[in-house]
């Protein structure tokens, strides 16, 4: 079997009707030499099904990385989803994201030895999520700003994302933006073995700055974050988020808290548990 071009790693929890149109967009990609991995944190039946449905539809190869549900465990099952990923480079996003035509094809355009990628997205309301159909994303009208905004975006400097396609426009959006680059769950890539060296996930963590944790950690080991933000676009589909608790974002902030203040490159409870060999 040939050795893909990059493996996207999807998480996904409960929401098969957002993750058949988050597949959808990657079955109209400019290029199809990737594989997807759905890693799991936990769902019902829906979602192992809806994948292993679509699987032979599907003109990339695809996998389902499943855990027992107990509680938020990203972090657990996004490891699960590196350690299965046949490629040395690796994407990131979310079963409730919908990607533009050129995504992958921009991730690998735009990858550079000793850095991770940090791409956009744009969120849509749910009236409007529900309007993204399988004939909207075939068109490719899902990242199309004239048509969101006729049916119903509204009027933010978000929309930009969608504005900047691939070229001059991109290039001065993406140097000019005073957001710094970061490792965004839902828009992310990098190279698998430097997620490897820094141990990947921390397990610990739960809901709310999780990725950036990750980010934190590859930037203390060297590995710089680039902006492309206005290069690879998503779209965020909406949902309610009935798992999240304030004490979660409070538990993560301490953890992020220790690796800003001690520059840590490693985690003791990523890929492997314990200190680093």
């Amino acid at each position: 079997m040939q050795t893909p071009a990059a493996s996207l790693i999807i998480s996904a929890y409960n929401n098969a009707d957002w993750l058949q149109r988050c597949l959808w967009g990657y079955a109209h990609q400019d290029r199809g030499d990737f594989e997807v991995i759905v890693t799991d944190d936990g769902s019902g039946p829906d979602v192992g099904a809806l994948v292993e449905r679509m699987a032979g539809e599907l003109p990339f190869p695809v996998r389902h990385v499943w855990h027992e549900d107990a509680g938020f465990r990203k972090c657990t099952i996004l490891n699960r989803g590196i350690e299965a990923a046949r490629a040395d480079y690796l994407v990131f996003s979310d079963g409730d994201c919908v990607p533009r035509a050129d995504f992958v094809s921009q991730h690998l355009r735009l990858r550079e030895p000793g850095r991770y990628l940090g791409g956009g997205y744009c969120k849509l309301p749910m009236d409007l999520s529900l309007k993204i159909d399988r004939d909207v994303i075939a068109r490719g009208l899902h990242t199309d700003l004239d048509w969101l905004k006729a049916n119903g975006l509204p009027r933010k400097k978000r929309s930009l994302k969608l504005w900047a396609r691939p070229g001059w426009r991109e290039r001065v959006l993406n140097a000019t933006t005073p957001t710094p680059p970061r490792w965004a769950g839902n828009n992310a890539s990098g190279w698998k073995a430097d997620l490897v060296r820094v141990n990947g996930f921390d397990e610990r963590m739960t809901y709310g700055g999780e990725d950036l944790e990750l980010g934190e950690r590859l930037a203390n080991a060297g590995v710089t974050g680039k902006q492309i933000r206005f290069s690879a676009v998503c779209i965020h589909l909406d949902h309610a988020r009935g798992y999240v608790k304030p004490e979660m974002k409070a538990a993560n902030q301490a953890i992020r808290d220790a690796v800003k203040a001690e520059r840590r490159t490693w985690t003791e409870f990523g890929l492997v548990h314990g200190p680093k060999a």
